[in-house]
């Protein structure tokens, strides 16, 4: 069988390209050795926000009286949770079939092994191509001494499996795979310890928002160990007991019903004989890209997490897009920010520079920040925490990050992508009108605080 391209890989980025480039012309396929739709959609983004939703909306009931709404002790059926959480996915997956077959798309199932430059075998199947795109993704990092194959210690797969609530449970690693855990169980019931080896929960965020967000999560009883490494489990009658190392060096046991270790993702650059035809994979299995996403050998690319990071659904779709757009002989490169966000409640969303960075770029920065409990819309949905940090340079007034904690802010962060895209400045944000009452109104009141004009806060003048 030949292909102009194919792609290996049906995730987010792997999807994109192959539909991308078929809309272009190419005959494509698509190599996927387990679901449709890859970790993303099956394992990751998808069916954890489904079980996000069930938390926020069993915290928001348990709130309602403060409105002089009541609806009584909650009730969760974990089997209809489950039911609900697997239709969701089963139906994007779905979508993501007939979108890759009405564009024209081959799919084939099987485990891909590169044989030379223009040929790979699919479980003993010959396919040749012209070129070819790399979308394997990423797995979990593991722990020495903790093995997540069972059902005491589990990945962040294992921890979708919510056929019951552990009484106590430990997240290892505080970024957003851990701490989008920690939400869920929190507000299933669970008494939550976060373990962090560095000293603040979400290491690459702002030292503001991430200072935050672990407010919050302290607030609802949820435990944060910051600067705690974890050395060792056993595994009990009891439980699960984990040997912590603190920043003394002394040690400490914590005995948990179940332990998720969230420490990151590595990416599947290796095994798939890319090295046999002269791509460079590195030692921590990353295949180095260009800006058209061409691997050292030029009629082979390589997107998502398996390129670079950050590791993000995103960004994987943008960098599909783009692999297939030049594949195809399109003028096309990637050069655009990247948000971030951790969907936990209230979220924590993210793009371009933290102060700190902005600061070691050589920037004279300006900052300004607004809390959100001082906005009207704020008050309205009882929202007690949260604040938007904007870090601009204060000789051109250019805006250089933006940094948010509070609801919706996953949402709002794209109005910030588009600013620092097209070049605003803060002065831009402040006059923009945003409706009112919104949570977006935050943006323009940190602008102003920004000026030293704000209105809803007080500011000594200068």
């Amino acid at each position: 069988m030949d292909y102009g391209l194919v792609v290996i890989g049906s995730g987010p980025g792997g999807y994109h390209a192959a539909i991308r480039a078929a809309q272009l012309g190419l005959t494509v396929a698509v190599v996927e050795q387990g679901p449709i739709g890859g970790v993303c959609l099956n394992v990751g983004c998808i069916p954890t926000k489904a079980l996000l939703h069930v938390a926020a909306a069993l915290r928001e009931g348990a709130h309602a009286s403060d409105f002089g709404v009541s609806f009584g002790e909650p009730s969760v059926d974990l089997k209809q949770v489950e039911r609900w959480k697997s239709g969701i996915v089963a139906k994007l997956s779905g979508g993501v079939k007939q979108l890759l077959k009405g564009n024209g798309v081959t799919t084939l199932e099987g485990t891909a092994t590169v044989t030379d430059a223009h040929t790979l075998e699919v479980d003993g199947q010959r396919i040749t191509f012209e070129k070819l795109i790399v979308a394997t993704g990423s797995r979990p990092i593991e722990i020495p001494g903790f093995d997540t194959g069972g059902e005491r210690v589990v990945d962040s797969t294992g921890a979708l499996l919510v056929a019951e609530v552990p009484k106590r449970f430990m997240t290892l690693g505080g970024s957003a795979i851990g701490l989008e855990f920690a939400d869920v169980y929190a507000a299933l019931g669970s008494d939550v310890t976060v373990v962090e080896l560095m000293d603040e929960i979400v290491p690459t965020a702002d030292p503001d928002v991430a200072k935050e967000l672990r407010r919050s999560f302290e607030k609802r009883g949820v435990t944060i160990r910051t600067g705690t490494k974890a050395v060792s489990q056993r595994t009990t009658d009891d439980g699960v007991e984990v040997t912590l190392e603190l920043k003394g060096g002394e040690h400490e046991t914590v005995t948990v019903d179940k332990v998720l270790v969230a420490v990151g993702r590595r990416p599947n650059g290796a095994g798939l004989g890319l090295e046999g035809i002269g791509v460079t994979v590195d030692e921590r299995g990353f295949v180095p890209v260009n800006d058209h996403l061409q691997t050292n050998v030029p009629h082979v690319y390589a997107i998502g997490d398996v390129a670079r990071a950050p590791l993000l659904a995103h960004k994987a779709m943008k960098e599909g897009l783009v692999a297939a757009e030049h594949a195809a002989g399109k003028p096309s490169a990637y050069d655009t920010l990247v948000p971030n966000v951790i969907y936990t409640s209230p979220e924590l969303a993210s793009v371009g520079m933290t102060e700190a960075e902005a600061k070691a770029a050589g920037f004279e920065v300006r900052v300004g920040v607004f809390k959100l409990p001082a906005l009207g819309r704020a008050m309205t949905l009882g929202v007690k925490e949260g604040l938007v940090k904007l870090v601009g340079d204060a000789e051109t007034d250019l805006l250089l990050g933006f940094h948010m904690v509070g609801p919706g802010a996953g949402d709002i962060v794209s109005e910030a992508a588009l600013a620092l895209e097209m070049g605003a400045t803060i002065e831009d944000l402040a006059l923009t009108q945003h409706a009112h009452p919104t949570i977006a109104e935050a943006v323009m009141e940190a602008a102003e605080v920004a000026h030293g004009k704000a209105i809803h806060v007080m500011q000594r003048k200068r």
